[in-house]
């Protein structure tokens, strides 16, 4: 089913800004974004339509344009030269139709566009290296939707308006392994998940052993990223904090990603080695 919905904001005067000081612009005013929602074979979530919903509805506060689409056409350097960046809103398992889609989307970011991923994000694309590079991690498990205790571990932009302690009910996701390169802004406190869950949750935590990555960022490849993996519920997009901690992430990558410069595209297959420094 091809979806392809054009929100553009009418009113660019005035708006609250969660990210920033009072009397501030928001760095997402006059932006041009791409939320995706493709799923490919296996689960999808019920959540994918009010998450597109709540970014469009974000957009008409902030002043930024939004397309929504689940068609992978999308994805060519020409389409893509129009957005700053592109939201992947509960994508889930192979959301590509081939391999110059991907190029055309890794070139993207290598040009400075950035990504924001939410939730199932972190299980899209799970056997293309880079992207897993990109994300920062690719999803194995999760335990039961549950309370989570999480805390955020360094002083950030886009987390500013979220709890320094957070109680949120969500999926703890896990991943194998984690991109050496990201850098964590919010972890969950895994002894403080279910009793039921430890023996499950011993076998697949990583080296951060407790303090388990549920929010970070990375400049990566020549882009931006953010990723949070909070966002299961339906009902989590209309609520006020997850909203502010949402639009953390969204006002940060805008506010990295300025014009697009495809001659810092070097990438001439969709998952060569990283050139490491390539500016």
């Amino acid at each position: 089913m091809h979806i392809l919905m054009r929100f553009v904001p009418f009113l660019l005067l005035v708006w609250s800004v969660p990210s920033g000081a009072a009397g501030q612009s928001s760095a997402l005013a006059g932006k041009n974004v791409l939320v995706y929602t493709r799923n490919g074979e296996g689960f999808v979530h019920d959540n994918v339509a009010v998450s597109a919903q709540a970014i469009a509805d974000l957009g008409k506060k902030f002043g930024f344009a939004v397309d929504v689409s689940d068609e992978a056409a999308v994805f060519t350097e020409e389409k893509l030269k129009k957005y700053h960046f592109v939201v992947f809103a509960n994508t889930n398992n192979e959301v590509f139709d081939n391999d110059q889609q991907r190029l055309a989307f890794r070139r993207f970011i290598q040009a400075g566009g950035g990504m924001v991923g939410i939730h199932s994000a972190l299980g899209t694309e799970r056997d293309w290296a880079w992207f897993n590079q990109l994300k920062g991690g690719s999803f194995t498990w999760h335990p039961k939707k549950q309370d989570l205790y999480l805390t955020r571990i360094v002083r950030h932009e886009s987390t500013e308006g979220t709890p320094a302690d957070w109680e949120w009910s969500d999926e703890c996701y896990f991943s194998k392994t984690y991109y050496p390169g990201i850098r964590t802004l919010m972890v969950a406190h895994l002894d403080r998940l279910d009793p039921a869950d430890q023996k499950a949750v011993r076998e697949h935590r990583t080296s951060f052993d407790n303090l388990h990555p549920v929010v970070w960022h990375q400049g990566f490849d020549g882009g931006v990223m953010w990723m949070t993996t909070l966002g299961h519920d339906k009902e989590a997009y209309t609520d006020p904090v997850f909203l502010t901690h949402l639009t953390g992430g969204l006002e940060y990558v805008a506010s990295q990603v300025t014009e697009l410069d495809y001659a810092k595209a070097y990438a001439r297959d969709f998952d060569e080695g990283v050139r490491f420094g390539k500016k």
